[in-house]
């Protein structure tokens, strides 16, 4: 089954980084590329985050993963409406 459909990632992959590396949640991402997509996480970062605790519980220091939006250039005329 595919986690993360972006960067290609299933869930066996995640549960055999995660059991062999014995990686937080940001470990097991920056491993396997899940959540690094085009769509930045927002449809499998409580998938990694959770399979990650599954096998290593989060302590106090560690934080839960965080998603951004895609990011695209944009023109700066574009952006205060002024034409060439």
């Amino acid at each position: 089954m595919i986690i993360c459909r972006c960067e290609e990632v299933t869930y066996g992959q995640l549960v055999e980084t995660a059991t062999t590396y014995d990686c937080t949640a940001r470990e097991l991402k920056l491993r396997t590329r899940a959540g690094m997509g085009y769509c930045g996480g927002r449809t499998c970062r409580n998938l990694v985050d959770s399979i990650a605790n599954k096998v290593q519980p989060r302590n106090e220091k560690q934080v839960s993963l965080k998603y951004q939006p895609p990011i695209r250039p944009i023109h700066f005329g574009d952006l205060g409406g002024v034409n060439e």
